[in-house]
């Protein structure tokens, strides 16, 4: 019965509840953007860390790893350390360099990676033959793009370039033997992999025995946390960066996001609360008449109530369902347009859409809905019955 009257209610005004529901579903594709916004970085950076299977990454004390130019000094020496605990299961080093591979008339320029192709976790092979030799390099698609180069080429690269004498030093023919995904790259950015050893050598003594980050795995079963402490205590000349340690620190930088998705969700969820409270409000000074017959004919106060609730609850839940769907296709052109920021991992996405998310802008808009309802439902079962019929009979 509340139901049916409440519905009929609504529909009485297409238009107005046509527009109302419009306004609750912009408030609600808002809502929920920013609700993604807020937690979808996060998740992204750390579905990203999982992605290959390594619980810590050790880089130079007091930065996280490729921030800087600074490297780890003596790969050997701290191999031979982490190998000594039992709960290390696997141990990548990665040595980064810029590199210069002159074509035609000018140079093209990127980030290459030194890395053990047996346990690297920094890029996925789609074709060819990952570094197998010395001589091997794998480059991603953008690269090869810029340089017109096959697989098969021969490439002359170089990890150094003095622009006053245009001269090049490092260099070292190199074929190019597959093509590689890089994980942790950029879309714009060219990236190429070879083996450690093999840019050791380009870069002469100054990279001998060093790296940029090291990448382990524990065994199965094992705390990552333990053993990142153990690190921490035995090698004190590296920072020890579990997944947890990441995400905190991600969160750290990642503060102003939050903030804003806070602030701007906070609006929303008020815009849509005040335009239900509104709408409903001038329904109900409208029925007043109505209303006073109802109650004048024995209806309850309580059955009033209920009534007025569930309208405001209806539009609320209406708008909700149309501004999900809006709110992620908004979220997927937004996502397009801050994923294309220069540097940033390919992988990460601002706008990760998660049930969880959709479930809580959907219940603080039926919250919303129902707190809407509140005001004009008291205003409803308060008016005076004599007066109400008094002015309905002048009028």
């Amino acid at each position: 019965m509340r139901a049916t009257l409440a519905q009929a209610s609504l529909i009485r005004h297409r238009a107005r509840t046509l527009l109302a529901v419009l306004g609750v579903a912009v408030a609600a594709a808002m809502l929920l953007d920013m609700v993604m916004l807020a937690t979808g970085m996060r998740e992204s950076f750390r579905e990203l860390l999982l992605s290959r299977g390594f619980d810590i990454r050790l880089a130079p004390k007091g930065t996280l790893p490729f921030d800087t130019d600074a490297m780890i000094p003596g790969v050997a020496a701290i191999t031979t350390v982490l190998r000594s605990n039992p709960d290390v299961r696997e141990i990548s080093p990665v040595l980064g360099a810029s590199f210069h591979i002159p074509v035609a008339s000018r140079d093209v320029s990127g980030g290459i990676l030194g890395i053990d192709p047996s346990v690297q976790g920094d890029y996925e092979l789609l074709s060819g033959r990952d570094v197998t030799t010395v001589d091997a390099m794998v480059a991603n698609d953008y690269l090869i793009r810029q340089l017109g180069a096959r697989i098969g080429d021969t490439l002359a690269v170089a990890t150094g370039y003095d622009p006053q004498t245009r001269t090049y030093s490092g260099q070292r023919k190199l074929v190019l033997t597959g093509r590689a995904r890089f994980i942790y790259g950029a879309t714009d950015q060219s990236a190429a992999a070879v083996r450690r050893e093999t840019l050791e050598a380009m870069g002469g003594g100054a990279q001998r025995d060093r790296a940029s980050l090291f990448m382990i795995r524990v065994r199965n079963g094992a705390n990552p946390e333990r053993v990142r402490d153990w690190i921490e205590t035995y090698l004190p000349g590296v920072s020890a960066i579990s997944i947890a340690t990441a995400i905190a620190q991600v969160d750290q930088r990642l503060s102003y996001f939050r903030q804003l998705a806070f602030i701007l969700g906070a609006v929303s969820l008020f815009v849509g609360f005040l335009l239900v409270t509104t709408l409903v409000t001038v329904s109900v000074n409208e029925r007043s008449g109505e209303i006073a017959v109802m109650r004048a004919i024995g209806v309850s106060r309580t059955h009033v109530v209920q009534q007025v609730v569930l309208e405001g609850v209806a539009i609320s839940l209406a708008g909700a369902v149309i501004g999900l769907g809006l709110g992620l296709v908004t979220a997927r052109y937004l996502n397009a347009i801050l994923s294309a920021f220069p540097g940033l991992p390919m992988a990460i996405d601002f706008f990760l859409f998660q049930p969880r998310a959709a479930w809580t802008a959907l219940g603080l808009l039926i919250a919303s809905g129902i707190g809407a309802g509140v005001y004009p439902a008291w205003r409803a079962a308060s008016l005076p019955i004599a007066e109400s019929l008094r002015r309905e009979a002048i009028a």
